[in-house]
């Protein structure tokens, strides 16, 4: 005879995902925001720089803040950050957030 499956005990296994992917995401958002130097803005300037990124979608401007993006990833581009390289972590293996070169990744 087959067993039933438990699909109470499996939604909350799923929704427990989703809540530590949100989380990490959260988490890795605001490094994003320490490691670029970001947070020295105020919210509402930061804010408004975001709300006109996202609402400003022509396709050479986001190709060329992608290639910016990842230049600063790959350690090309000079950060603005005033923090130093052991104030801000990484984000664990296997996330699709990869931290910058010489950054150490912590564990999550």
């Amino acid at each position: 005879m087959r067993k039933p499956r438990d699909y109470d005990s499996e939604l909350k296994a799923l929704n427990d995902k989703a809540k530590l992917l949100k989380e990490r995401k959260v988490r890795q958002l605001g490094e994003l925001v320490t490691i670029t130097g970001a947070d020295t803005l105020d919210m509402e300037t930061l804010a408004g720089a975001l709300l006109t990124v996202a609402a400003n979608r022509s396709t050479n401007e986001v190709e060329g803040w992608r290639r910016r993006g990842r230049d600063f990833f790959q350690g090309k581009a000079s950060s603005p950050s005033r923090r130093t390289q052991s104030d801000v972590g990484g984000a664990a293996a296997g996330d699709s957030y990869a931290p910058p070169s010489g950054i150490k990744a912590s564990a999550a």
